[in-house]
């Protein structure tokens, strides 16, 4: 892998986290409190631990397809889904914390989980098994969207 790369996606997923971090402070706000959650929704500290975790597979993974890619074509088609990837992490964020819009939230978490799919998708068709740790990015988004879905329809008025 080139550190290059590495750091590349390390700043890409950086900025991604930061980004939705931001859109996530108003999960303190009474309005997030007063909203009803299955029981199944994590507790709050399980969140802050899961996360880093995911975010550096997809910074590691990505960066190894990345240099693993030869084709140009193929690493600039990848480059671009990742990108596509991080922008609906971020916005997931601020779609459901800012905008406070539960529908387009369950709809922005599906793209995502579609999303995190295909990347381990193209990774392990590069990587082999070396691409299985971004296989827990794509469950956990897919039980994001299973979450954010059973959110909006248990408050929907």
């Amino acid at each position: 892998m080139q550190p290059r790369t590495l750091a590349l996606t390390g700043i890409a997923v950086g900025a991604a986290a930061t980004l939705g971090g931001l859109g996530s402070r108003p999960a303190e706000s009474s309005w997030y409190r007063s909203l009803e959650k299955p029981p199944y929704q994590p507790p709050r500290q399980v969140f802050p631990i899961v996360w880093p975790v995911l975010y550096a597979d997809v910074a590691v993974v990505s960066a190894a397809t990345l240099s693993a890619t030869k084709d140009e074509h193929e690493r600039r088609t990848y480059a671009c889904a990742l990108a596509a990837n991080l922008l609906l992490n971020a916005g997931w964020s601020w779609v459901f914390f800012r905008r406070r819009r539960l529908g387009a939230a369950a709809l922005t978490a599906g793209a995502l989980a579609i999303s995190s799919a295909d990347l381990t998708r193209r990774s392990s068709a590069v990587l082999g098994p070396k691409a299985l740790p971004l296989a827990a990015y794509a469950a956990w988004t897919t039980f994001a969207t299973v979450l954010a879905t059973h959110v909006w329809a248990i408050n929907r008025t």
